[in-house]
């Protein structure tokens, strides 16, 4: 047997947005289901940033990701985050594929949160409001243009190259650069910045809003005002991350939010034990940390694909 050894340009050949939507939205389903093995991520610090190792099997698939965030990376011309994932056989152990997970990272964040719009949105809602405009931000509104039609997209960041360059990626699209208030001011909202201090107040949340809060992924990080999470119903993809590094972690460990008003995760509600949104006016949190099953379900996608294409790079590692 052989191991594909996938790069970056690979990867970006074979993801497929919508394809996606619908392996990390089984995978979270099956995951409540009993089906799927996941152990919480496991962080390392490193000082400037720190890496995470997030192992996880489904059905007939099995792997862990390497993966790093390292917030001042883009003045040494680096992603912020990179990864590397091992692809493995199940009944075996053996490393079916090494591939870049860069790619892999960013396109599972957008579709969770996208599928968590799906279930916790309204149905009318034809706004989407992004803050944040780095790469995260990117796949965000590709994952929700697959789900939703919007009238408008409203971007904010601090920086205005950045929000340019976002802009001009999606010629056509309804992209427009906003003030931070009217771009919260939108029917689902995506926070992907790095902030360590809330950036969004409550006082700018209008009954009916969907936060979907994804930069909140490590200790210490936070995007939101406690009293948003006090007012909202509160999904999670996986509480034993959220509760020690996601938009939970820094509210819970001042005392201004508990576990135990956290509504339920998001694989819960796909798999139909909870009800998501039940009304137009409830203010809904998906809180995002980022779920190995997710990675897990895009590799199987990449490698399967892979397979069936050919003519990739391939390496015997346990050749005697």
């Amino acid at each position: 047997m052989s191991t594909l050894l996938l790069t970056r340009k690979d990867i970006r050949g074979l993801l497929n947005m919508a394809e996606v939507i619908e392996a990390v939205e089984q995978a979270l389903g099956d995951w409540s289901r009993g089906k799927a093995t996941m152990p919480p991520k496991s962080y390392l610090p490193l000082g400037k940033g720190d890496i995470r190792a997030m192992p996880a099997a489904l059905d007939g698939a099995a792997g862990m990701k390497w993966a790093n965030v390292h917030p001042q990376n883009s003045a040494l011309g680096l992603p912020t985050v990179m990864a590397i994932l091992i692809y493995n056989d199940p009944a075996t152990g053996y490393p079916l594929a090494v591939m870049d997970a860069t790619e892999i990272t960013a396109c599972p964040s957008g579709a969770t949160a996208a599928i968590a719009s799906k279930y916790l949105a309204r149905k009318d809602a034809h706004t989407l409001g992004i803050i944040g405009a780095g790469r995260q931000a990117y796949s965000q509104l590709l994952a929700h243009v697959e789900l939703f039609g919007f009238k408008s997209v409203r971007v904010f960041d601090v920086s205005d190259a950045a929000i340019e360059k976002l802009i001009a990626a999606f010629p056509g699209y309804p992209l427009q650069a906003f003030s931070l208030e009217d771009t919260a001011a939108s029917d689902i909202v995506c926070t992907v910045t790095t902030a360590t201090k809330p950036v969004l107040k409550k006082e700018w949340i209008a009954p009916g809003t969907h936060i979907n809060a994804v930069g909140a992924d490590a200790p210490g990080k936070q995007e939101l005002e406690p009293a948003i999470l006090k007012k909202a119903m509160v999904v999670v993809d996986d509480i034993r991350q959220a509760s020690s590094a996601g938009e939970i972690n820094v509210p819970i460990d001042n005392g201004a939010y508990t576990v135990d008003e956290v509504y339920g995760n998001l694989g819960e509600i796909i798999a139909g034990m909870k009800p998501g949104r039940v009304d137009d006016r409830s203010i809904t949190v998906f809180d995002s940390t980022g779920v190995a099953v997710e990675d897990i379900a895009a590799a199987r996608l990449v490698y399967e694909k892979a397979m069936r294409k050919g003519g990739y790079l391939s390496l015997d590692f346990v050749e005697e």
